[in-house]
């Protein structure tokens, strides 16, 4: 009987509440289905099957981790402003006779409530979706689609499992909340308005400094492995600055409009700058967690886009040609025996090389100091500690293969050297191989032909054009002596060349290739390391790498606009109730509701966009770190990147501006109902 009866006020305050109850169940239900769908994609033995699928499935596991951790803190944020409406209703209980014990089984039944409907709504959205998930990220791979439907029990598991947790864990905070509070603070805990935060101009001004930093660091940052290693200090460095302007900094805008009389004594701009100014350490903070959200979006999309659509382009800067064939010798015995046995394949099927590439290439590891390049193997091992952004992989070319492959006819005297460099620019005049005597740059090369090599290094790489290829490769061999406990040579022979068959004829010859050539190193133990590709055969890792990128980058595209979207809505909804008592006296001393209106559209236009202004900022700055970021996935096309980042940005301002009416219509209706 008691328990029935603590069920139904618990029921009853959530019905009454609605407004504020309804969206949060529906978000936590959005929650528990794209963890589903994420986790049941990345344990689906159809994916697993699909070519690429491994590599897909693999960073679906990681979008998991991310979801489950956004879960808990969000949910846990959102929660608050649902506590914040009861308190009032649970002081009420508490002061009429119910002990805070009495609170806790209303808790219960209210946390066990929400927890059901949103797993049972999630899951079953979860499940009814999980196909179309599925048929989507198979098209996104090119691959071929399974009609079965299947339900996997271990995300299920795994669902229940976290978001059970996570709702008991805000039942413990919301009791804890409950039982150190008093009933006259729980009875007035909505009406205690919010105090300005103490020293603004300092806080403020400690966040323009921190924002600068990370905003200098973006910019000036040229080598794709120092972005790499800054970005996240830098994303963090954002937060921070972000949180402290937004908290701080509002407060600092609110005086300043209060100091201009002509803007502040008005009667659309009295009220709201007055109201916005003593609780904007929360609505700092509410606006901050948009504008970060929102940039997290921006970034997200227009990177995992550009991805996926470059995709072949990417995949033709690893692979050159369909098919490469790269000897680790230039032993010329070995070198034609290996392009004989590619020959001897394509007679068999009747083909005809097209775009045939064959040239002789020197390539070691080395770091840069001050334009001389330090093949010590010492260096090496401790370059990702101290030397991490001076590595370079360097290639050396004969001058006439260049001309040859280039159709230039450049010359160089001895002491002179043409230089191409990739990922990062070379500013300096000379370069030094080892212990040799400098060389002087007669002119930086701006492209030179892909060998596949450079795209797989994380790494900036140098082409170096010699005019005595011969004298540089007996000093490359000295060098590589250093590499001896490694087996590493530096000697290689690039042989590639296109087909007009389709992908399969293209991966069967490429096979057959190997097989060849794995026949002349049984025979020969002295033979070379051979590496023999197709540009067919690695393609659906390509996209499976790619389309797992851009599907996990609009699934969580998806979660953080809904969690932006909620905290913009919980904001205007708090506000109202806040604000609806001085709008009721207003409205009795004559002020009427198109004034009201203006009121609100006054408060809202002042503060409200401005995380969307703050989020396309941060982008633009981020922007060279991302480009440079990018370059380690293959990505050298930066209009593309440009174009896609500006179109994200104009349909998310669109979507932003339909969020604001939405949500500003809600807190109109609340203020301007007051009777």
């Amino acid at each position: 009987m008691k328990l029935g009866f603590y069920a139904r006020l618990a029921w009853t305050g959530m019905q009454k509440n609605r407004k504020t109850y309804l969206p949060y169940i529906l978000t936590c239900a959005g929650m528990v289905m794209m963890y589903y769908l994420i986790t049941f994609l990345s344990k689906n033995p159809n994916v697993a099957l699909i070519r690429g699928g491994s590599t897909l499935q693999g960073i679906l596991s990681f979008g998991t981790g991310v979801i489950a951790v956004f879960s808990l803190i969000f949910l846990f944020y959102t929660n608050s402003f649902l506590i914040r409406r009861r308190k009032t209703e649970f002081g009420l209980y508490n002061i009429l006779g119910m002990g805070k014990w009495n609170l806790t089984r209303i808790l219960l039944w209210e946390s066990a409530a929400i927890c059901a409907i949103s797993l049972l709504g999630g899951l079953f959205f979860g499940i009814l979706f999980s196909k179309l998930a599925e048929l989507l990220l198979v098209n996104l791979m090119g691959g071929k689609a399974s009609f079965t439907f299947t339900v996997e029990p271990n995300a299920v598991a795994s669902c229940v499992l976290l978001f059970v947790g996570i709702f008991a864990l805000i039942f413990l905070n919301t009791l804890r909340q409950i039982h150190v509070s008093n009933p006259i603070e729980l009875l007035h805990s909505e009406t205690v308005g919010e105090r300005p935060p103490k020293a603004n101009w300092v806080v403020a001004a400690l966040g323009i400094i921190i924002l600068a930093i990370a905003y200098y660091i973006a910019v000036t940052i040229q080598d794709p492995i120092a972005a790499l290693v800054f970005f996240f200090v830098a994303v963090v460095m954002v937060i921070i600055a972000t949180y402290l302007l937004f908290v701080a900094g509002s407060v600092v805008l609110c005086r300043i409009l209060q100091k201009n009389k002509s803007y502040y004594y008005k009667t659309r701009h009295f009220i709201s700058v007055s109201s916005m100014m003593y609780r904007m350490k929360r609505n700092g903070a509410g606006l901050a967690s948009i504008c970060i959200l929102s940039t997290m979006v921006l970034v997200m999309l227009s990177s995992t886009v550009c991805l996926f659509v470059g995709t072949e382009a990417s995949l033709h800067g690893r692979y050159p040609r369909d098919i490469t064939i790269e000897t680790n010798t230039l032993d010329e015995a070995q070198t034609n025996q290996v392009h004989q046995a590619a020959e001897d394949v394509l007679k068999e099927h009747h083909l005809q090389p097209e775009q045939f590439l064959q040239y002789r290439y020197l390539s070691l590891s080395a770091v840069l100091e001050e334009n001389k390049l330090n093949f010590d193997r010492g260096l090496l091992d401790t370059s990702s500690l101290n030397n991490t952004g001076q590595i370079r992989q360097v290639f050396i070319l004969s001058l006439d293969e260049y001309n040859r492959l280039t159709g230039s006819s450049e010359t160089l005297a001895a002491d002179e050297v043409l230089l191409c460099s990739t990922k990062t620019d070379y500013t300096g005049d000379t370069v030094t191989l080892q212990k040799e005597s400098p060389k002087k740059i007669k002119k930086i090369v701006p492209k030179f032909l892909q060998n596949g090599t450079d795209s797989t290094q994380i790494f900036p790489s140098l082409f170096i054009i010699v005019p005595n290829f011969e004298q540089e490769r007996q000093a490359f061999r000295e060098w590589a002596k250093t590499y001896a406990e490694y087996e590493i040579s530096a000697e290689f022979d690039f042989y590639g060349f296109d087909l007009s068959g389709d992908d399969s004829e293209e991966i069967a010859v490429r096979n057959e290739i190997s097989q060849k050539i794995q026949k002349l190193q049984q025979e020969n133990s002295d033979f070379a390391s051979v590496r023999t590709d197709s540009l067919a055969r690695n393609r659906a890792e390509f996209y499976g790498l790619n389309g797992g990128l851009l599907f996990l980058g609009i699934l969580l595209g998806i979660v953080f606009i809904l969690a932006a979207v909620l905290i913009m809505y919980y904001k205007q909804i708090s506000e109202g109730y806040e604000d609806r008592g001085r709008f009721e006296i207003m409205q009795k001393v004559g002020m009427t509701k198109r004034e009201i209106k203006k009121s609100i559209n006054s408060q809202v236009l002042t503060v409200f966009f401005l995380p969307l202004l703050a989020a396309g900022v941060h982008v633009t700055f981020a922007f060279p770190m991302i480009s440079k970021l990018l370059l380690l996935f293959g990505l050298y096309n930066t209009t593309l990147l440009i174009a896609v980042s500006v179109a994200c940005y104009l349909l998310f301002a669109l979507l932003y501006v339909l969020i604001y009416f939405v949500t500003s219509r809600a807190y109109y209706d609340i203020v301007s109902g007051a009777k």
